[in-house]
């Protein structure tokens, strides 16, 4: 698969909690995340999502806080029975971008 996203990705085990914002009710959708990047996230779910469409979003990362986000789904691949999924971030603050920043360094340096 080419490459697309401008920063760095790094695995990040934690779990996603969506909201869909388009109207169409509240509901909640769990995702299995792949990646995460300074400018997006790669992730996996059974539920079709739309492109384009975009979703409250709250990351629990590895120091157990809550990054509030909002996400724009901009690509899709169907793998079987569920949905590959990437997603910019849109205007999250540069204090949670620092975070995902220092949690890579961490990671490159465990690393090696």
């Amino acid at each position: 698969m080419e490459e697309r996203r401008k920063n760095k990705r790094t695995r990040l085990p934690s779990k996603l909690v969506m909201k869909q914002l388009s109207g169409e009710g509240d509901r909640q959708i769990s995702i299995r995340i792949a990646d995460v990047s300074k400018s997006g996230i790669g992730f996996q779910c059974k539920e079709q999502l739309k492109i384009g469409e975009v979703y409250e979003a709250f990351l629990t990362i590895w120091t157990k806080e809550v990054i509030h986000a909002f996400l724009q789904i901009v690509r899709v691949e169907v793998r079987g029975r569920t949905y590959s999924y990437g997603a910019i971030f849109m205007g999250m603050s540069d204090a949670d971008l620092a975070r995902i920043e220092v949690y890579q360094t961490i990671e490159d340096t465990r690393k090696h």
